[in-house]
């Protein structure tokens, strides 16, 4: 059997969105719990926007935050993936985003290390910019045990805010 997976954990298996994915993408997004944070709630139309965006980032970069599932059964947890965020300098953007009742249980971790691995050996990333709500203590000790130090704040228009900043290179990672 060929596994949908084009990157895998012990746990977890990223693929790439496709436009049958609208189901687990507004399981995802349109929560206002898991997106209250990032600019949300979101409609339904604003999910399928995003859902379409992340597929055309891909097509266009070969990147976008893919979905992320258990591999024992099957089920979506989430996502994880990159931006692209300054590519005159080989530079992405981290993210993931997971299903409420998935939090606490160390897969943005596993999902971000996979991530992370792939940015650096496969995209030849030198350095990886992530940011997260002030308010969301979780993402900032995860960005700090993956080895991201604070660079500085910047808004994050969705928010309207200014958000804490990270930088990771590629030295820093021992990619």
């Amino acid at each position: 059997m060929i596994s949908p997976y084009f990157l895998h954990t012990e746990r977890l298996g990223l693929r790439l969105w496709s436009p049958d994915d609208f189901a687990p993408a507004w399981a995802l997004w349109g929560d206002p719990e898991v997106t209250g944070r990032i600019g949300g709630p979101f409609s339904e139309r604003q999910v399928r926007e995003r859902l379409e965006r992340e597929i055309a980032t891909q097509e266009a970069h070969g990147v976008q935050y893919w979905p992320v599932f258990l591999r024992t059964t099957g089920r979506h947890i989430g996502c994880c993936g990159l931006r692209p965020y300054n590519l005159d300098a080989s530079v992405y953007a981290l993210g993931f985003h997971l299903r409420l009742a998935c939090w606490g249980h160390g897969y943005a971790g596993e999902a971000a290390r996979a991530v992370i691995d792939h940015a650096f050996g496969v995209l030849g990333a030198r350095a990886l910019f992530a940011g997260h709500h002030p308010e969301n203590d979780p993402s900032r000790r995860l960005l700090a045990k993956l080895g991201f130090r604070y660079t500085h704040d910047e808004l994050y228009p969705p928010t309207g805010i200014e958000h804490p900043s990270y930088l990771l290179t590629r030295e820093e990672s021992g990619a």
